[in-house]
C-alpha cells in the first residue's frame, strides 16, 4: 500500500491541532495535601468496594476480619464482663477524742470524718445477685455498700457473711430485677501452670460506669503459701501467683481462664519492699476454696468446721519454750484433748508439738484454723508431731464429738 505524500501532511496537521487544543496547568493552583498511606488506602479499598462488590458481600468481608481478630480472650472477656461489678463500701472508722478534735471543732464547727469507703471489685455468681469479692473490701461492719454495673446501673447490696481469715465476703444485690447475669467456677485443681489468665475489675476506681479493665498474663505458679503476719488475721494459701497486671481497685474482681470460668479472686500483690506497685506478682485465692468458704456464708453467715478436732492449742511461742523448756520450733502446742474426740483416737496428747496438717508446716494458730477449713467431716487428716524431741506420725479421722453416757 501506497502511502502519498498529501495524506502525510494532513495527518500531521490533524496531530498538530488536537495538540495546541490542550490547555496547560495551573501552575498557582495549590497543590493537594498529601494524605496517609493507611487512610489513603483504606479510603481506596472503601471507594473499590463500594463500586465492586454487593452490599452483603461487603459485610461478609468485614465480618470475616473481625472474626479474625478474636480470640479465647476475647470471646472469654465478652462472656464473663456483664457479671463484674465495681464495689463502694462505706464504713465506720473508730476515732478517739483528742485535743486537735476539740481545736477542731471550736474554730470550725461540725464534726469529723467518722466514715471511710473503700473501692473494690466483685463479680456476680448467681442469677438472683449473689456477689463474692474480698473481706477487705467491704471491710467488718460496713454501713453502706453500693455496686456499679458496666451497664451503668447502681445498686444497693447487703453484706450476708464475710470470712476475715479467708479474706472473703458475700453480697447479695437488693433489687427486684429477677435474673442477673452470672459467672461459673472452674475446678482450681485443674489449673496447669502457663496457662492463660484474665484479670478482670476496676483498678483505682477510676471508671464510674462500671466498665471493668482487662489485664491478660498466665498462670505463674500453684499452691503459694505466705507465712502468718501476727499483726494480719488473715491467711493466705494455696495461692495462684499470675503476671496478669492487679492493681488497687482489683481486689474482688475474677481471674479468669480462657474459657470464661471464674479460676481465683484477686486478693494482692507482691512489690518486693518497693512500693512501686505491681511488678508481676499477683496471687488469687483459688475457686475452690471460695466455693467452700461462700456455701457456709451463704448457709450459715459465718465459717465453721462442721467437724470437731478434739483437742485445743496455741501457737508455739519463746515464752514457753522457755517456761516449758520446749523444743525451738514452730508449730502448735496442744493444751487439752477430748477423750471423746478424734484427736484422742489418733494418739494426740496434751504437750504434743503439731508441726505439720496434711502436707503444709504449721507456722501459727491462725495459720491452723485456716489448715483446717480445708477438711470436712468424714476426711483423713495427716498430722506430724513432736513429742520428747522424736517425730510422730498419725492420721486423724474427722468426725463430730461423741457425747458421753
Amino acid at each position: 500500500m501506497k502511502i502519498c505524500k498529501r495524506h502525510i501532511l494532513t495527518l500531521s496537521a490533524l496531530l498538530f491541532l488536537a495538540a495546541c487544543t490542550i490547555e496547560p496547568a495551573n501552575e498557582t493552583a495549590a497543590e493537594p495535601e498529601e494524605m496517609p498511606f493507611s487512610a489513603a488506602f483504606v479510603e481506596n479499598n472503601d471507594q473499590f468496594l463500594e463500586e465492586n462488590l454487593p452490599e452483603d458481600q461487603i459485610l461478609a468481608t468485614t465480618g470475616e476480619i473481625s472474626a479474625g481478630r478474636a480470640n479465647a480472650i476475647t470471646a472469654a472477656v465478652e462472656s464473663a464482663s456483664s457479671a463484674v461489678v465495681s464495689i463502694m463500701a462505706t464504713e465506720p472508722v473508730q476515732q478517739f477524742e483528742t485535743l486537735q478534735d476539740e481545736f477542731f471543732r471550736f474554730f470550725f464547727g461540725g464534726q469529723l470524718p467518722r466514715e471511710n469507703t473503700n473501692m473494690g471489685s466483685g463479680f456476680i455468681i448467681s442469677e438472683d445477685g449473689l456477689i463474692v469479692t474480698n473481706q477487705h473490701v467491704v471491710g467488718k461492719e460496713p454501713t453502706e455498700i453500693i455496686i456499679h454495673t458496666i451497664y451503668g446501673d447502681s445498686y444497693e447490696a447487703v453484706l450476708l457473711g464475710s470470712d476475715e481469715l479467708t479474706d472473703l465476703a458475700l453480697l447479695r444485690i437488693k433489687s427486684d430485677k429477677e435474673v442477673f447475669p452470672f459467672v461459673q467456677f472452674a475446678d482450681s485443681d485443674d489449673i496447669m501452670v502457663g496457662e492463660w489468665a484474665i484479670a478482670l475489675g476496676n483498678p483505682f476506681g477510676l471508671f464510674d460506669d462500671g466498665q471493668p479493665t482487662v489485664t491478660v498474663g498466665v498462670v505463674s505458679a500453684i499452691n503459694r503459701d505466705f507465712r502468718a503476719n501476727p499483726n494480719n488475721p488473715r491467711i493466705y494459701i494455696d495461692m495462684i501467683q499470675t503476671d496478669a497486671a492487679i492493681n488497687r481497685g482489683n481486689s474482688g474482681g475474677p481471674l479468669l481462664n480462657s474459657e470464661g470460668q471464674v479460676i481465683g479472686v484477686n486478693t494482692f500483690i507482691y512489690t518486693g519492699g518497693t512500693s512501686a506497685g505491681f511488678v508481676g506478682l499477683g496471687f488469687a485465692i483459688p475457686s475452690n476454696r471460695v466455693d467452700r468458704i461462700i456455701s457456709q456464708l451463704l448457709n450459715r453467715g459465718v465459717v465453721t468446721l462442721d467437724y470437731d478436732p478434739g483437742m485445743e492449742f496455741t501457737s508455739m511461742t519463746e515464752q514457753l519454750v522457755y517456761r516449758y523448756r520446749l523444743p525451738y520450733v514452730q508449730g502448735l502446742l496442744v493444751t487439752s484433748v477430748n477423750k471423746n474426740g478424734p484427736a484422742y483416737e489418733s494418739g494426740i496428747m496434751p504437750g504434743d508439738i503439731i508441726v505439720k496438717i496434711g502436707p503444709e508446716r504449721v507456722v501459727s494458730e491462725m495459720h491452723a484454723r485456716a489448715l483446717l477449713r480445708d477438711y470436712e467431716e468424714g476426711d483423713l487428716m495427716h498430722v506430724e508431731l513432736l513429742r520428747e524431741n522424736e517425730l510422730y506420725e498419725t492420721k486423724m479421722n474427722l468426725r463430730q464429738k461423741i457425747s458421753a453416757n
